[in-house]
């Protein structure tokens, strides 16, 4: 008998929204930064988020990002309404499983660069060299093992931006929330970070990217256009890839929800 044909299992939802509204002010002064926002985005997509300025694109990402919370409506993050999830455990979704990059890098100034990107770990039990050591090895990746020891300040924006960016894959996170990474650079420099995160994406990451520059889009897989708080259009550019094996499966379902809330 001929073998049947196996399918492969469907991608894992990894942000499920439903009617999602973000309301700011009071009375007649309310204004809708998020106005119904209907979202479902599987894991291994490289989503660009475009529009205009005030439409709601920083608010939508601090949202995902579970910096903020929604007015209304439903975020399920893999699979679980995130109004459930405690404040603690969100904490610890934030801190091991979502890397954020900012357009104003956010490294601290007093603190030499392995230190920064030491930061995201300093939560974790163990010895400082251990943490030092994990750091150093994501900045050889990215080429910055000479300035290890340099200060924020005697660096190139190009320079900075790239140990921001090893700052937010030191926990090998499953989600990248990117805020305008390029917008500070000039156009080399953001070749060199987009191709960055273009094989971050091939390694099987999750990327949510806002961006003004439409050049940027050619890199995902997904443009999402926003309006006064809406999605506008949607519009799949790339076939998503395919996460590499169970390591993938969302941080095993985010570290199965942190451990199922700690116990």
């Amino acid at each position: 008998m001929p073998k049947k044909k196996t399918t492969a299992p469907p991608l894992l939802p990894v942000i499920e929204l439903a009617e999602l509204t973000k309301l700011y002010g009071h009375d007649d002064t309310i204004i809708r930064a998020l106005d119904g926002i209907n979202l479902s985005i599987e894991e291994g997509e490289f989503v660009a988020i475009m529009g205009p300025s005030g439409c709601g694109k920083t608010t939508l990402l601090n949202i995902l990002g579970l910096l903020d919370t929604p007015s209304s409506g439903e975020y399920a993050l893999a699979g679980r309404p995130v109004a459930e999830i405690s404040h603690r455990t969100r904490a610890r979704i934030r801190a091991e499983q979502i890397g954020f990059i900012f357009q104003s890098f956010n490294l601290l100034p007093r603190m030499n660069v392995i230190d920064n990107v030491a930061l995201p770990l300093s939560y974790k039990r163990g010895f400082r060299h251990k943490v030092l050591g994990r750091a150093s090895k994501m900045l050889k990746t990215f080429e910055l093992q000479e300035r290890e020891y340099y200060m924020p300040s005697q660096l190139s924006g190009g320079q900075l931006q790239r140990v921001a960016i090893a700052r937010a894959l030191v926990n090998g996170p499953s989600i990248i929330l990117a805020d305008e990474p390029t917008g500070n650079l000039d156009s080399k420099s953001s070749e060199l970070i987009m191709n960055e995160l273009r094989e971050i994406h091939r390694a099987g990451n999750t990327i949510l990217m806002v961006t003004h520059n439409p050049d940027l889009t050619t890199y995902a897989t997904r443009i999402l256009h926003m309006k006064d708080g809406r999605i506008a259009r949607d519009t799949k550019t790339k076939k998503t890839r395919k996460p590499r094996g169970k390591k993938r499966s969302l941080g095993s379902h985010l570290k199965k929800m942190i451990k199922e809330d700690e116990s």
